[in-house]
């Protein structure tokens, strides 16, 4: 059985298992530490009961983390994983999955992490374009350093590090990766479990960099920041729903919609009753035009988060960077035989260098 024949193109080459696997088994002996109410007990539960149905033995998946919260991922996880250093999560998997094509690699980080010192590996991994996924928590705050703004807190937020409020215009992750053209952008919440489950499903299988916004709460530091897109009475009217080939309707009985303007080609959320139903957009999640998911990403509000599309912004097919290092390398090789023997001495061998101490 190969992973190809379990619908998941983006872990080809990744050897597949015949023994069913569960929950229990993915669950390292580790004791999870988080605040009480934390949102990332939520998503590591769905994780925990996500990678058995991707069919891979457990030394075959790698979780690489920076630093933060999120980042104590790895300890909580029976596959392999490493805790890095901060912002350098991307770079560290980059490496593992060009070496390693029999892994599949995941990184779990933070809005601090990813967006701040790890801004520049970030966009650089997606548009490499490296198969490698990366589940972004954003709870817009610093947490595991007690509570200073972060790269997407809102303008004007009051924090230890900014007792009179932020000056900074926050980042927009999705805007970001899209900008970048990430090849896979995707936005989900802690507490929605089977639409984050559908999500990580999604990203398994796109081969390719896929990046994951997951809306986490943190209980402590910035309580309640997603509440809207969250609470019963709210989230429909809140949550934009993003369906591949369905029109772009939300609200109660599908009140709202999105329409693109016809002399300023922006898109805008109106009331269905407001105009000819046959204007609402339709979402295309595999148009290879980046510019639409990109306006789409725009509807989410700045500051506060009171209404926010959800789901697939785009997911596209492109050739991925390890695979093409991979064959650049398999070319030379073929190219030049005689030095077929060199060449596999000088990416496997041992100490190049000796050091002169006493310089």
């Amino acid at each position: 059985m190969t992973t190809t024949d379990l619908g998941f193109p983006g872990l080809k080459g990744v050897p597949t298992t015949d023994e069913p696997a569960t929950k229990k088994e993915f669950t390292s002996d580790q004791e999870v530490r988080w605040c009480p109410g934390c949102g990332d007990y939520a998503v590591l539960s769905a994780v925990q009961s996500f990678l058995p149905t991707l069919g891979l033995k457990r030394e075959n998946i790698v979780f690489v983390s920076g630093i933060g919260c999120s980042s104590r991922f790895p300890y909580y996880l029976d596959t392999y994983g490493m805790h890095s250093i901060h912002g350098r999560a991307p770079a560290i998997a980059t490496g593992l999955a060009t070496a390693r094509e029999d892994l599949s690699v995941w990184v779990v980080t933070g809005d601090g992490d990813a967006l701040s010192i790890g801004g520049n590996h970030l966009i650089h991994a997606l548009r490499r374009n490296v198969n490698l996924k990366i589940l972004l928590f954003n709870n817009r705050i610093y947490g595991l350093t007690k509570g200073q703004y972060s790269p997407t807190s809102e303008t004007g937020k009051i924090t230890k590090s900014t007792p009179t409020g932020s000056l900074d215009n926050p980042f927009n992750p999705i805007s970001l990766a899209l900008g970048a053209e990430a090849t896979f952008v995707a936005r989900t919440i802690d507490s929605d479990r089977k639409h984050l489950t559908e999500v990580l499903s999604a990203a398994a299988a796109h081969r390719g960099t896929a990046l994951v916004e997951i809306y986490q709460n943190c209980p402590i530091f910035n309580d309640g920041a997603f509440d809207t897109v969250k609470d019963n009475n709210t989230k429909s009217d809140a949550i934009i729903p993003l369906v591949h080939g369905q029109t772009i309707r939300f609200g109660a009985e599908g009140r709202y919609g999105v329409v693109r303007g016809k002399e300023t080609g922006q898109v805008s959320a109106v009331e269905v009753a407001d105009i000819d139903e046959a204007d609402l957009l339709v979402h295309d999640a595999h148009t290879d035009d980046p510019t639409t998911a990109f306006a789409l990403s725009r509807l989410t509000d700045a500051d506060y988060v009171h209404r926010a599309p959800i789901g697939i912004f785009r997911s596209i097919e492109k050739p991925t960077y390890d695979d093409l290092a991979r064959g650049q390398v398999a070319q030379a090789a073929q190219d030049t035989p005689d030095r077929k023997e060199a060449l596999a001495g000088l990416l496997g061998g041992g100490d190049t260098w000796t050091v002169n101490r006493a310089l």
